[in-house]
């Protein structure tokens, strides 16, 4: 088992994975399950990199990969900086432990082909998170106000109107009659706020 921890390409593959999943928990936290991963994968590679011994250089080219991913997480279109990120993390990793001579201690076929499909999927997955984060929700409710719609039930303190082709608990300083029609003048969180409309059903 030790030997299979202090093989480099096995090391690679936790550095890389642990790499990759701090990366994607810094981007979705809230669960714990990327940061448990990556505490995991980080330990082993660190069990492997005190055995093996480290380049000082190549440490400190990972650790900077985290300003250009930070970069890229909150200024939009910037998808270089990321690029960025992911070939620091490639090449930090890659030579991380003492090559041997001029070639790393990683088998290059090894390393490309792991990097290619980490940093692809890693590349992917933060896109479509840093676009979902800054799209438009697909509920505007600041567009409800003054469209109208027909109360469900009798609308007073509370009540259930349907507006825009939506069922919505509403609120009204007086009391509407279910069936009538009214017209959201505003909105308190999910709530919104009614009157009577000047037309009747």
């Amino acid at each position: 088992m030790n030997a299979f921890l202090l093989n480099p390409n096995i090391a690679y593959l936790f550095l890389v994975a642990g790499s990759v999943l701090t990366l994607l928990a810094i981007v979705t936290p809230g669960t714990g399950i990327l940061e448990v991963g990556a505490l995991f994968c980080l330990a082993l590679a660190g069990y492997a990199v005190f055995n093996l011994g480290l380049n000082l250089w190549a440490l400190i080219i990972l650790v900077l990969c985290i300003v250009p991913f930070v970069y890229a997480i909150r200024k939009p279109k910037r998808e270089w900086a990321l690029a960025l990120c992911i070939l620091g993390v490639i090449v930090g990793s890659l030579y991380l432990f003492p090559p041997s001579g001029w070639r790393p201690q990683v088998d290059p076929l090894f390393a490309i082909v792991g990097s290619l499909l980490s940093g692809g999927f890693l590349w992917l997955v933060v896109r479509k998170t840093v676009q979902a984060h800054l799209s438009r929700p697909a509920h505007d409710l600041s567009a409800l106000i003054g469209q109208i719609g027909e109360a469900k039930t009798e609308v007073h303190e509370t009540g259930s109107v349907q507006v825009a082709g939506e069922l919505w608990t509403a609120r009204s300083e007086k009391s509407i009659a279910a069936g009538k029609m009214v017209r959201v003048i505003g909105r308190e969180g999910f709530v919104l706020v009614v009157e009577a409309a000047d037309k009747t059903k």
